[in-house]
């Protein structure tokens, strides 16, 4: 049985659809390399000024390092946590399964500023603050992402060679770590990649968490939006959309490793 071909419609309404939900994005570009002194589109005339100032501006150079900071140590601390989760709801059954899987996935069904401010009177109560409060925050929003696709990739491995190893005498972290663990590698690193973007590109937690420790680029952007509008916001957002990108292509990569 041959497959049957898109008509000339589908393809023209998918092109569409894909040229709608891009145009946004792709206006950024352009944006950030005009020559002009202000937003204008579209441009007068195009330079790298804008993107080598936020290059060379010590300000932003030390958000996108904050971020990147807060980002890793998010996506260590969300990734273990949601491995571990995942292996026990794929491999056990215990009372109130689906009640505890909904609750995971809590973060993700709540807006975020609810979530942000729920955080910001907890953690002030606790008295946590400064990086680790914005870390912890942001691996409490990313663990959904990171269970589900876990979930998946552990759904999808094949539990008698776990068995066959232990059944040879290895322990069983030694089976995990030596037979389950290289096998589900590329969905591992499909939830890296998308706790780090979750992490790096999350706004309204850093907002209401960050305090007096630094800035991470949202909110800078954020901030620069509000008191300075001008080509350096496109040129930093087009860095942003470069970043995640990569990352998605990353990502894609890995889950056809499978």
């Amino acid at each position: 049985m041959t497959e049957r071909q898109p008509g000339i419609s589908v393809a023209v309404a998918a092109g569409v659809v894909m040229l709608f939900l891009a145009l946004p994005i792709l206006i950024i570009f352009p944006l950030a390399l005009t020559s002009s002194d202000y937003l204008s589109f579209p441009p007068p005339g195009y330079s790298f000024r804008w993107v080598i100032s936020i290059l060379t501006d010590s300000a932003w150079m030390s958000s996108i390092w904050f971020s990147l900071k807060v980002a890793l140590f998010a996506t260590v601390l969300a990734v273990g946590i949601s491995m571990t989760t995942a292996l026990a709801l794929v491999r056990h059954q215990f009372p109130f399964k689906q009640a505890v899987y909904a609750l995971i996935l809590l973060p993700m069904i709540v807006p975020n500023v609810i979530s942000a401010m729920a955080m910001f009177f907890f953690f002030s109560d606790i008295k946590l603050e400064g990086v680790t409060s914005i870390v912890v925050g942001h691996a409490v929003v990313t663990i959904p992402v990171a269970v589900i696709m876990l979930s998946a990739t552990l759904q999808g491995f094949d539990g008698r060679l776990e068995n066959a190893a232990l059944s040879l005498g290895a322990s069983r972290l030694t089976a995990f770590r030596r037979i389950t663990l290289p096998i589900i590698a590329p969905g591992l690193l499909s939830a890296c990649i998308f706790a780090f973007l979750s992490s790096f590109d999350e706004l309204l937690i850093a907002l209401f968490l960050a305090g007096t420790a630094g800035q991470t680029l949202p909110v800078r952007i954020w901030n620069a939006v509000l008191f300075q509008l001008d080509p350096k916001i496109a040129a930093v957002s087009a860095l942003l959309v470069l970043v995640s990108i990569f990352s998605l292509l990353a990502a894609n990569m890995a889950g056809n490793r499978k």
